[in-house]
């Protein structure tokens, strides 16, 4: 006799789905809108971008160079 296997938490084909898929859903976006909305309000902004700015000059063209490469292969 096999041993039952619990399933996964995060499976989602035995929930009811909004039926909007693809980039998200609105379920989805409703939380994630809220945690930035709690990020903003919780002071943190200044720091993260200090933090997530290029350390050196190198740094900063590499990323100027994947900037205009995602551009680059944007819709317009």
């Amino acid at each position: 006799m096999k041993p039952i296997k619990p399933e996964p938490e995060n499976d989602t084909s035995s929930k009811k789905t909004s039926g909007v898929q693809g980039e998200g859903d609105y379920a989805s976006a409703r939380e994630f809108n809220k945690a930035e909305k709690q990020f903003v309000a919780s002071g943190k902004v200044s720091a993260a971008a200090k933090a997530a700015a290029p350390k050196s000059e190198a740094e900063q063209q590499e990323m100027l160079r994947a900037e205009e490469a995602g551009k680059r292969r944007a819709k317009k």
